[in-house]
């Protein structure tokens, strides 16, 4: 008979699994970037071994807080601290990007012109697309949060459709930004403002593209039951993790789209 409130994790093959896995794609990444023969396949099957390590982990972490009933309130809040930790690690990781950014920017060297965008660099129009997607962000940041009040609340239905609304405004910004991308005047070979640009907007749109997956996962279980009002840390979470993606568009769309291109 347990005597406490915490969870101690049964052991997993998943994370040696999911380390192996992550192996295999880099590795498979490599060798397609460098046009090695095979690079493609074993690209491939690192990705679809990375998926189906985090659909199992997933689907044992789900059964470990819905059915069997570990994810008590003490382990609850641990699970809060340590997606706050999480969201802090990502937070700085965009601030390595920026900072490269406006180490660039702030003080153009003379062999891109002494001039900032550089000599030769046609920018894209921030009130055009990039506008557009700051609406349909900021836009999905609120169904999210009326998805939240209406768990609160106990209103299943009102969930299932501001969550629903929120995974289909995401969708259409991963569009938009896809869109961009083909029609851009530049590439990320373009010197240094091709590839800050692109790594650091492609930073944030594979973090949409998490988060899409995450919210559908979120949108799944509502459906089926597993949030209640008081134990939906998984929804939470991905909530967290939206609002997170929000405000760094946001800092996106002023530096690099509307003053980087000034």
């Amino acid at each position: 008979m347990r005597k406490h409130p915490f969870h101690l994790v049964d052991p997993s093959p998943w994370p040696m699994f999911t380390g192996f896995s992550t192996f295999v794609l880099t590795v498979g990444a490599s060798m397609y970037m460098h046009s090695y023969q095979g690079g493609g396949i074993v690209l491939s099957l690192g990705l679809l071994m990375v998926l189906y390590s985090l659909f199992v982990w997933w689907r044992d972490v789900v059964r470990e807080a819905t059915f069997e009933g570990h994810h008590t309130t003490p382990v609850q809040l641990g699970l809060r601290y340590g997606m706050i930790l999480f969201l802090l690690t990502e937070i700085l990781l965009f601030l390595a990007f920026f900072w490269a950014f406006f180490h660039s920017s702030l003080a153009p060297t003379v062999e891109i012109g002494a001039i900032w965008p550089p000599k030769g660099i046609e920018v894209l129009n921030p009130w055009e697309i990039p506008f557009l997607n700051t609406v349909l962000l900021l836009s999905s940041g609120a169904s999210v949060t009326w998805a939240h009040h209406a768990i609160l609340a106990g209103n299943r239905e009102q969930a299932i459709q501001g969550l629903a609304l929120t995974i289909i405004l995401a969708v259409i910004f991963t569009g938009f930004q896809a869109y961009e991308y083909m029609e851009a005047p530049f590439t990320i070979a373009d010197g240094i403002y091709g590839s800050t640009f692109f790594m650091t907007t492609g930073l944030h749109g594979f973090h949409v593209i998490i988060g899409t997956l995450f919210l559908s996962v979120c949108l799944y279980r509502l459906i089926n039951y597993h949030f209640t009002r008081q134990h939906h840390f998984g929804f939470e979470a991905a909530a967290w993790y939206w609002h997170m993606v929000d405000v760094v568009w946001l800092f996106l769309f002023v530096c690099i789209y509307y003053w980087g291109g000034a």
